[in-house]
């Protein structure tokens, strides 16, 4: 069979160097003994690496062309190989429900999508390693009072460690895409609960940074009323920016929002 045409589409960048596509297969081993799920593995570059670990692979390509070379390619995964749109999955169906590493060089143009879901299902995702474009690798590893500073810092560390483990050239894909990948890796940390409603926490946090520049005073207008605001005047909170925040700092105001809302001063 042919190899696999590069869909613009998918966004489908194929990684065509073998050894660093060993080095990202090999960022699982830092959660060992449990099952891997790959996603997009295109022609199964990182695949080859991945199935020669004693653990049980699992593979979900939404491109009909790439599950075919997959299911010619590996046929001793012929059953672990699903034909489905990962954004869509029940993720619960998988391993018999137990947890498992997810993986994978991820289509950029989704990959926020992806880890938004692997949040929704983090008890069942311990660890996730793969290649991303490096700028949202450098977001998502960022630390409180840097420009990269964001949401996807915030909600992902605030139940994740992120390690920013390497950069990848451009030049190892096909087609090279035009920016800087990089590999990372996310493992649970020991948080169980934030200590504030997470619905409102992730709604404090997406408002502020939507409105970043901005002293809170001004961006929680989007929430709250003016009353409202001036009843939280005191709070030193206020007159800081959102990128300034440390999580313990977003979980205080989103209770601090919390009470507001809650006592009627809206």
């Amino acid at each position: 069979m042919r190899q696999v045409r590069p869909k613009k589409n998918l966004g489908q960048h194929f990684l065509t160097d073998l050894t660093i596509a060993r080095r990202i297969a090999d960022t699982v081993d830092a959660c060992p003994d449990l099952p891997v799920l790959e996603v997009g593995p295109g022609m199964g570059v990182m695949t080859q690496f991945l199935a020669e670990k004693p653990r049980p692979l699992r593979v979900v390509e939404i491109d009909t062309e790439s599950v075919a070379y997959l299911y010619e390619h590996f046929p001793r995964l012929h059953d672990n190989i699903i034909g489905e749109d990962f954004l869509r999955m029940d993720l619960r169906t998988l391993f018999d429900g137990g947890q498992f590493v997810l993986t994978g060089n991820y289509p950029y143009d989704i990959s926020s999508q992806i880890f938004f879901k692997m949040l929704d299902n983090r008890d069942l995702i311990p660890c996730c390693t793969g290649m991303i474009q490096r700028e949202v690798a450098l977001r998502m590893a960022s630390q409180p009072g840097t420009k990269a500073y964001g949401i996807l810092s915030v909600l992902i560390q605030a139940w994740y460690d992120v390690e920013y483990l390497f950069t990848v050239e451009p030049s190892v894909f096909n087609p090279p895409p035009k920016v800087q990948s990089a590999v990372i890796r996310m493992t649970r940390n020991q948080v169980e609960r934030l200590g504030c409603d997470e619905d409102l926490f992730k709604r404090v946090v997406k408002t502020t940074f939507n409105q970043r520049r901005k002293m809170l005073r001004v961006s929680l207008r989007q929430m709250l009323s003016q009353e409202a605001i001036l009843s939280l005047q005191s709070s030193d909170f206020m007159t800081m920016r959102p990128e300034q925040l440390t999580i313990p700092q977003f979980v205080e105001l989103t209770n601090m929002v919390s009470e507001v809302l809650f006592t009627g001063t809206k």
